[in-house]
């Protein structure tokens, strides 16, 4: 059901330390990737800028033979001149693109699952309806996790008023996508920033001290002692992150915090690609060169991290 797998996904979210703490609670407009990008590790931000990050489970189960082949395919797509090469332009073009087809791919498979009279709207009771069935009393009585399912219809609600711009209870395409994304809009902003502080501010003060700020990221477990990137992110929290330096962070730090003034990652990621890439330095990409970087490319944006289809259709 709907709402067990959101319950699942919550629990999940706050207690998975995978994806570095610094990562996790930093919203950009487009995410290129859920990874830190870190080259002296590994290339996965860099296989999740050029590939794309949703469509790439299939790639790893190819061929050699068989990646280059779609790697030749994407290629001569992105040339959008035909002149064999492709420019930090086109790239950027491209990056930009996929980006913006997950946001509408995402939306796109929900908006089926919530537009249950097929009106080409979704309104409240139609979303909680479908999400919350027959749960739905508002006292969840029933249900084991009472306490966190009421705490997510209210969040829910509230996150879909301020995305219903004219406040009519139904929402459009465009309201629903700010609904499900809402750091891609900046009049949903301050819920974005609202919603971090009710996740991590425990003892409800209206601002965030340094233990629940870690204790957002990691858990220390008995005679467990902390990893190097948590002292980092100590230092992060006084040094950087608590502007005034009175120990706490306050909404407008937060805002700092999880939403960075804006940086055009898909600009930084076509060039630092382009560097990695080009071997002969003329600032422009061959087929060849692509090629020969297959493994570092094929795991990256541009081809949703391997496993984009094909589509013809899919009109640039």
């Amino acid at each position: 059901m709907l709402l067990r797998l959101l319950v699942s996904s919550l629990l999940l979210v706050s207690t998975s330390f995978a994806v570095p703490a610094q990562e996790k609670r930093v919203h950009r407009h487009g995410d290129l990737s859920d990874h830190p990008h870190k080259d002296d590790a590994n290339f996965q931000y860099d296989h999740d800028a050029f590939l794309g990050k949703e469509e790439a489970k299939t790639f790893d189960q190819l061929t050699p033979e068989e990646s280059k082949d779609r790697l030749a395919k994407i290629v001569g797509r992105i040339d959008m001149d035909k002149d064999g090469y492709v420019s930090h332009q086109e790239l950027h073009y491209w990056i930009k693109h996929r980006q913006r087809r997950y946001v509408e791919e995402n939306v796109n498979k929900h908006w089926k699952e919530y537009d249950l009279n097929r009106d080409d709207k979704i309104s409240w009771e139609e979303y909680k309806n479908t999400t919350y069935g027959y749960y739905h009393g508002e006292e969840f009585d029933d249900v084991e996790e009472k306490a966190t399912y009421k705490t997510m219809l209210t969040r829910d609600q509230r996150r879909f008023k301020e995305a219903d711009r004219d406040h009519d209870g139904i929402a459009t395409r465009e309201e629903f996508t700010a609904f499900l994304h809402p750091e891609e809009f900046d009049y949903m902003r301050d819920l974005v920033v609202q919603e971090t502080m009710d996740d991590i501010d425990k003892n409800g003060d209206g601002k965030l001290d340094i233990n629940e700020y870690i204790g957002d990221m990691f858990t220390l477990e008995d005679g467990e002692k902390e990893p190097d990137w948590v002292l980092t992110e100590r230092k992060h929290f006084s040094e950087i992150r608590d502007v005034n330096q009175n120990g706490y962070l306050d909404v407008s730090e937060v805002a700092q915090w999880v939403l960075p003034a804006e940086v055009d990652h898909a600009d930084n990621e076509a060039k630092h690609l382009i560097l990695e890439t080009d071997t002969n330095k003329d600032d422009r990409l061959s087929l060849n060169e692509i090629l020969d970087k297959a493994d570092f490319i094929r795991l990256s944006t541009i081809t949703d991290y391997g496993g984009m289809a094909i589509d013809e259709h899919d009109e640039l």
